[in-house]
C-alpha cells in the first residue's frame, strides 16, 4: 500500500489494512493501493522545522474584542 502526502507529493510504500479503491503505479512498476494523507513527516511543521503563518492579527483583534483590550490606568 502506498501512502502519499497531497501537499508535498512525498510517498512511501508499506503494509496496511486500510481499504481504498484508488491505485498508483510504484517505482518498481507494480500497482499498489493508494491512500492520500493531509499531513506526513514531510509536511508537518514539527519534522520540517518550519511553521505556517496564522492570522495572528485577527486573533489579537478577536481577543481584544472579547476581553476588552488593553486598558490604561
Amino acid at each position: 500500500m502506498v501512502f502519499q502526502d497531497v501537499s508535498t507529493g512525498y510517498a512511501f510504500l508499506t503494509r496496511s489494512s486500510v481499504a481504498t479503491k484508488r491505485t498508483i503505479e510504484w517505482e518498481d512498476g507494480n500497482e499498489y493501493p493508494l491512500v492520500t494523507l493531509e499531513v506526513s513527516s514531510s509536511s508537518h511543521p514539527f519534522y520540517t522545522g518550519t511553521q505556517r503563518l496564522l492570522d495572528t492579527a485577527g486573533r489579537v483583534e478577536r481577543f481584544e474584542r472579547r476581553y476588552g483590550g488593553a486598558e490604561s490606568e
